[in-house]
């Protein structure tokens, strides 16, 4: 012993107990229950733990932003108030409110269909993380059952057995590599402990993100609900209203002049081009004399038929140059036959309208939409989905007004129509 530990070597001595407690001390903390895997097999990192931990504070920051992000009912309000004098900018102004709830409302439907699946997703990343775990808790089980089986020599056992010093620092080194080896599978363990969580933290904030994006809407389907019933209110009573009475006919007539020759000009610019493709010896629509498709996937009535008609708010011989379907909102309105669409617009009187070309002279216009699924220069095929009913414009109820012109004026529609 005189010979091996001599003067300096006194150093190794110290070197050796200190690594050997080390190891006593995590083979006990280990044996208290401690599990993981080896660091070969271990996939979370500090990076890992970081990243989720950024995940989790964006989206605290969304779940924040649903909230303020929701529509100021009042101050809507307030607006249309000051607008209530001139009914065609009224009606305006509340279309263009209905149009944000509505986009708010669509966006918020994107949100939680977007939420729903990254929450499958987080689901399964928690349940990956504790097979992981599990994965470390019988990993460690093995390896502590291991080590009390076999045993551990003394350092005493292990100086007597060397054959050198240099056999002894060998197997010191050994012992070394192994201390290191549990270190890393602690730090392993915990890591995977606190990924775990994160996982845990991160599922439930998007839960909640998710019952916050619902009641969003919610919010807001109340909000439109509550615009809507104003508008047809205010609507109804400014026409009925004696002292409005001779100033929204002659308001109702304008807007009727103005939708006319709006239409004219759509039109004329189609003549214009059919005149063009003529000259150039192209293709032009035409109409090959086929019944229309019913342009409503379901109805409820006929609320209002062709022809000349009471105005039923304003009490004046009106002509009806359509024929109004009352249908559910948002209720798929067809294109009744092939053609070009020439306009998928808006406008005060008509709200969301769609026009389209079938073809030597003949169109048909669909008005009050809630939303257009096409746009100007689509070609529109028989049956497809254009718009959904609704109620913009000078309209007090959801339904799709359904005209047929040709040649310039208006037609009876039941001639085309095939139900």
């Amino acid at each position: 012993m005189k010979r091996l530990f001599n003067g300096d070597d006194r150093f190794y001595i110290v070197r050796i107990f200190g690594l050997w407690y080390l190891i006593l001390a995590l083979v006990l903390c280990q044996g208290a229950g401690s599990v993981t895997v080896s660091a070969a097999s271990s996939s979370v990192t500090s990076d890992s733990i970081k990243e989720k931990e950024e995940q989790i504070s964006q989206k605290k920051e969304e779940k924040e932003s649903l909230k303020d992000g929701l529509s100021n009912l009042q101050e809507i309000k307030k607006k249309l108030e000051a607008q209530k004098e001139n009914l065609k900018n009224y009606v305006e102004t509340l279309d263009s409110s209905l149009k944000e709830i509505e986009q708010r409302i669509a966006g918020l439907k994107r949100e939680i269909e977007v939420k729903e699946d990254e929450i499958h997703v987080t689901e399964a990343e928690l349940e990956a993380a504790r097979e992981k775990e599990e994965a470390q808790r019988v990993s460690m089980g093995v390896h502590v059952r291991l080590v009390y089986e076999t045993g551990t020599p003394s350092l005493l056992d292990m100086m007597l057995k060397s054959e050198s010093f240099g056999s002894f620092l060998n197997k010191m080194d050994y012992v070394e590599k192994m201390a290191a080896y549990d270190r890393q599978m602690w730090q392993d363990y915990m890591a995977a402990r606190e990924y775990v969580q994160l996982c845990r933290d991160e599922l439930e904030l998007e839960k909640e993100i998710l019952d916050e994006a619902k009641e969003s809407v919610e919010a807001e389907q109340r909000n439109l609900e509550e615009l809507i019933e104003q508008k047809k209110n205010d609507i109804i009573s400014y026409e009925t209203d004696i002292s409005n009475k001779e100033k929204a006919i002659s308001e109702f007539e304008e807007e009727i002049r103005a939708q006319e020759a709006e239409i004219k000009l759509l039109e004329a610019a189609v003549a214009e081009e059919k005149k063009k493709l003529l000259e150039e010896n192209r293709k032009v629509i035409t109409y090959d004399g086929g019944m229309f498709k019913f342009p409503l996937a379901t109805y409820t009535r006929v609320s209002d038929d062709y022809g000349n008609r009471i105005h039923p708010t304003l009490g004046v011989e009106q002509f009806h140059n359509g024929v109004d379907f009352a249908a559910p909102k948002g209720t798929a309105i067809y294109a009744a036959y092939d053609g070009e669409v020439v306009a998928a617009s808006y406008s005060a009187t008509m709200g969301n309208y769609v026009m389209i070309n079938h073809g030597d002279g003949l169109y048909t216009i669909y008005m009050h939409a809630s939303a257009l699924y096409v746009q100007k220069g689509d070609m529109a095929v028989k049956g497809e989905t254009i718009a959904a009913v609704g109620s913009t414009g000078r309209s007090t109820g959801n339904h799709l007004h359904f005209s047929v012109r040709l040649n310039g004026s208006y037609v009876f529609p039941w001639n085309y129509l095939k139900q």
